[in-house]
């Protein structure tokens, strides 16, 4: 009877493992109306970053916006999520349906991942990861910074995080200080 029960049961968590895997991943449609939706409620701004699971310097990016020094200070000011693009064909399933359109939408299509936006509550890009000639507007392509890990790049993302949230000089100096740690491997 035991025996019974227990193949039962492995039966039943492995259909369920197995039907919830075959899932499509979310629409980017959905995870960026949730993310305004949040903000709104929250009055944050949205911080999409464009990533794919083979990509390294998407999980540099992951890895320093998560570390300890820095997690509450990107959460307490944006809504952030990821949409997943570029994935290798084993792994066209975890892409977001979507989220391509999106990026080439932002001229981030032919950039580079990681690509990241921000965007106020109503889906107004604020920001991006291009560093511009000065004075150029948003709708001028330039070069996308990706993961900042250069002394330019990280003075770049800090003037934008600056411009996007309500974050001190002194908190800047803790993500500039945990970012410019991408180098040194520490």
């Amino acid at each position: 009877m035991n025996l019974k029960y227990f193949l039962l049961t492995f039966c039943a968590v492995f259909l369920i493992t197995t039907v919830k895997a075959q899932e499509p991943a979310a629409s980017a449609e959905i995870i960026l109306k949730e993310a305004y939706q949040q903000a709104a409620k929250e009055k944050k701004n949205v911080f999409i970053i464009f990533h794919a699971s083979w990509c390294g310097w998407c999980h540099k990016m992951d890895e320093a916006m998560n570390d300890v020094s820095c997690k509450s200070l990107f959460n307490d000011q944006y809504v952030i999520r990821h949409l997943v693009v570029n994935e290798s064909p084993q792994n066209k399933k975890l892409e977001n349906p979507g989220a391509q359109e999106i990026l080439a939408k932002f001229h981030g299509d032919k950039q580079g991942i990681p690509f990241w936006l921000i965007l106020d509550k109503n889906g107004k890009l604020l920001a991006d990861s291009q560093i511009r000639p000065q004075g150029a507007g948003l709708d001028v392509v330039g070069e996308n910074i990706g993961c900042p890990s250069k002394k330019e790049e990280i003075a770049a993302f800090n003037k934008i995080l600056k411009n996007t949230s309500r974050l001190t000089e002194l908190q800047l100096g803790v993500i500039s200080k945990r970012f410019e740690a991408i180098n040194t491997g520490h």
